[in-house]
């Protein structure tokens, strides 16, 4: 890979990871309610679960889905109903106090998972592999872009995390907190729109 190619490739990953998604909004979420430690699995997962799904697409489920499309309809209605899930766990993420909950934050294997259903994670890892992918560099190129997919994407979902542990002093009160767990699932459900639109193709 070229120095020009590799510089391109870091400068996609850190603005396609940085800024917001659904994996970033849930992260944000999960800082305010749960707090660092407990959500660093869910950011373990989200990096390493990307990564993987980034080199796995690399090494050739790309060309699946443009041999057999309708996959990429079938993984829109799952997305669809599995961010809608997502929006009402997080919009119930924290009760007001004395009420009868369960909340957890998403786990590893749930945070890496997700990313098979997360639509801007998949574009991101589909563009990265064919753009920055050097032509015949075979199985080495896709390995080298989920690295750098990895390495470029762990500390920015961690932004998103502490900046949730940042605002969560002022979010003190029931009903500060629960106007803000539904207003990011109310973002979270916004994210559904580009995967709505229809396809050119």
């Amino acid at each position: 890979m070229t120095y020009e190619l590799l510089s391109g490739l870091v400068l996609f990953a850190f603005a396609s990871s940085i800024t917001p998604g659904p994996n970033n909004i849930m992260l944000m979420a999960s800082g305010v309610n749960f707090g660092l430690p407990r959500t660093l699995p869910h950011m373990l997962g989200v990096s390493l679960g990307h990564a993987a799904m980034t080199l796995i697409l690399g090494l050739g489920l790309v060309q699946v889905f443009e041999v057999l499309p309708w996959l990429r309809t079938a993984l829109t209605v799952v997305s669809v109903g599995y961010l809608l899930w997502l929006a009402w766990k997080v919009a119930n993420a924290a009760p007001p106090k004395g009420a009868d909950h369960d909340a957890q934050p998403l786990t590893f294997l749930q945070a890496a998972g997700f990313q098979w259903v997360n639509p801007k994670a998949i574009y991101m890892s589909i563009y990265a592999q064919t753009t920055y992918a050097p032509d015949g560099g075979g199985w080495t190129s896709a390995v080298l872009v989920a690295l750098v997919f990895g390495l470029v994407n762990l500390p920015s979902v961690a932004t998103w995390a502490w900046g949730g542990t940042q605002i969560r002093r002022w979010l003190d009160g029931p009903g500060r907190l629960r106007a803000f767990n539904w207003t990011m699932a109310a973002l979270l459900v916004a994210s559904l729109y580009p995967m709505l639109l229809p396809s050119d193709g």
